[in-house]
């Protein structure tokens, strides 16, 4: 975990989308750009994501006091929660 500032602790977070079906590059482009509009509200930072068109995955790598905070932005930006979120450490 890092210091944000203000006595907050960041931990970075995998988070997990499961769709019924396939979803688009652009479709998750826009979404994304949605978090980036909401998530100083809840002091998190998305900082990557990944699709799989096919599949319908969506992956995010999200800076966040916790993992309720970064499934909050997702809720209020666009609605689509994640399915599973792990605390996750970058490796080198």
């Amino acid at each position: 975990m890092r210091p944000a500032g203000r006595d907050q602790i960041m931990a970075l977070y995998m988070d997990v989308h499961r769709l019924d079906g396939p979803v688009t590059l652009d479709d998750v482009a826009a979404a994304h750009a949605a978090d980036l509009a909401t998530q100083d509200q809840h002091g998190v930072h998305y900082l990557r994501y990944w699709v799989d068109e096919e599949g319908g995955k969506i992956f995010c790598l999200v800076d966040a006091p916790d993992a309720e905070a970064a499934n909050t932005v997702h809720r209020e930006a666009h609605g689509l929660v994640a399915d599973e979120i792990h605390l996750v450490q970058e490796g080198r």
